[in-house]
């Protein structure tokens, strides 16, 4: 998954992203924008999880969420 795509598309992205991850809230998904490493921030934050655990949900959802 190309995040620079991601974040020019991040209107798209934003409903998988927030299915995926139902805790962030429209004002996380705001600040995150498509930017990769404010997702990884929002998610160990919102769920309370490791930075490789949230590293390792983004690289499932990019695996499922391929161009």
């Amino acid at each position: 998954m190309n995040w620079d795509i991601v974040k020019g598309n991040w209107k798209q992205f934003r409903g998988k992203v927030q299915a995926q991850w139902g805790k962030l809230t429209d004002d996380h998904l705001d600040v995150i924008a498509g930017k990769r490493d404010e997702l990884v921030g929002k998610i160990q934050e919102s769920y309370g999880i490791t930075k490789d655990e949230a590293e390792k949900q983004i690289k499932e959802f990019e695996a499922r969420n391929k161009d």
